[in-house]
């Protein structure tokens, strides 16, 4: 659904590169001539010789995104252009122009992206480059796509990214990993820059770059891919966090698919918020957790575990008011407080999943009640881990642990 009514006029969103005018089409030139009100960055702006268009030239605002609605209401009756670097529709303006207005209201011209001009010069191929960007994020972001071998492409929010992703790199297992940061890809100050996270010493170069990391893992690191079930030890907390393998069934209940919004509650260490949304990068977490030092524990182990983006909350179920509803709920603690089920129960979208687990038998006693009521599937699990005993191996037994999974019926259809 779209904010703003459309403009008379279609909004002309056109790519530019490092290369300036010399690098646009036709096409592009004409609507850059046509505009009465040209925005843009301050250097995208300047790329524009000042004989090609008699356009007012307005500067973006900082913050940006939340001028854009009066902007495009006070220009509504002109002749408005946009610039943008490279294509406008990855990871730039077009996509946040098209949520105000419609696809419609905008003529889109791209240029091609950083990253394909990336991939050009390096001779990768572009449908297997994962693309990573630090824009406006915390670089522990690019942590979920680390693997020996793996190819990345890293977009730069300024000239200090390079240093803070080597040295990302080092302190997380991949310190001989191959950096190559790539300036002003496609223009006359077009540079390349190379090295070693673990040994990364190059000044600060041009804000406008690009990075590329061929991933090379320590022999010593432990292995942390998008799968569930990571290995306890990378959780720092109290002690108060689902096990490697119940975490895994957990997962593997709650079913996560891209783009969807986990309420978590009964936070503990965060394991399951934070496994969910690594299992891909547009899995969103909401977690809920009573104690207060558990929430800046959760906090700290998102960051590290590479999904700062977590939203960390108080105790459920005061926290829930105006929160958006969820595809899925992990209820992993204070399933027997009063009420608590039923405020899960009816904040959870029409065909969405929550996963409830048990360890007490009052907990389990409430289970057994809840599939009686609302249908689902009830398992219990028993996980051994083996230990030494004297000079021999014993099986130790962790608790069993209760679940019920259960999806809530689909809104009635007309």
């Amino acid at each position: 659904m779209t904010e703003l009514p459309a403009p008379s006029v279609p909004i002309a969103v056109i790519g530019i590169g490092a290369d300036g005018w010399d690098g646009l089409g036709g096409p592009a030139r004409r609507e850059i001539a046509a505009c009465d009100v040209l925005l843009g960055s301050t250097r995208q702006l300047a790329l524009i010789p000042e004989g090609e268009t008699g356009a007012e030239r307005v500067a973006w605002p900082s913050p940006l995104v939340p001028a854009l609605p009066g902007l495009l209401r006070e220009y509504a009756d002109r002749k408005l252009g946009v610039l943008a670097s490279g294509d406008p529709m990855f990871f730039g303006i077009g996509v946040t122009l098209t949520k105000l207005v419609g696809a419609q209201a905008l003529r889109v011209l791209p240029q091609p992206s950083s990253v394909s001009l990336a991939c050009a010069r390096l001779g990768w191929a572009l449908d297997a480059t994962p693309v990573v960007s630090a824009v406006g994020r915390r670089v522990e972001t690019v942590l979920p796509e680390l693997s020996s071998g793996r190819r990345i492409l890293v977009l730069s929010s300024d000239e200090h990214t390079p240093a803070a992703v080597a040295e990302l790199l080092a302190r997380n297992g991949f310190g001989e990993s191959a950096l190559t940061v790539l300036e002003q890809l496609g223009g006359p100050a077009e540079r390349l820059v190379t090295g070693t996270a673990a040994r990364w010493d190059h000044p600060l170069g041009d804000a406008l770059n690009i990075i590329a990391i061929d991933c090379v893992a320590d022999p010593s690191a432990l292995r942390l891919t998008r799968v569930p079930g990571l290995p306890d030890e990378v959780y720092d907390g109290d002690g108060q966090l689902t096990k490697s393998e119940v975490r895994a069934l957990t997962l593997s209940a709650l079913a996560p698919a891209p783009g969807e919004l986990l309420w978590d509650v009964g936070g503990g260490s965060g394991t399951i918020a934070i496994e969910w949304c690594r299992t891909h990068p547009s899995c969103r977490a909401v977690t809920f957790e009573r104690v207060e030092s558990r929430r800046k524990q959760i906090a700290a182990n998102a960051a590290t575990l590479g999904v700062p983006g977590i939203d960390v909350h108080g105790p459920a179920p005061d926290a829930f008011a105006d929160l958006p509803a969820p595809d899925a709920i992990f209820v992993g603690g204070g399933l027997t407080q009063d009420g608590m089920f039923d405020a899960c129960w009816s904040r959870l979208r029409p065909g969405g999943r929550l996963v409830a687990s048990a360890v007490t038998a009052e907990s389990d006693s409430l289970l057994l009640r809840l599939a009686d009521e609302h249908g689902g599937t009830l398992r219990r699990f028993q996980i051994y881990r083996a230990e030494p005993l004297g000079g021999f191996t014993a099986w130790r037994p962790q608790l069993p642990v209760t679940h019920w999974v259960a999806t809530k019926p689909a809104a009635p259809q007309g």
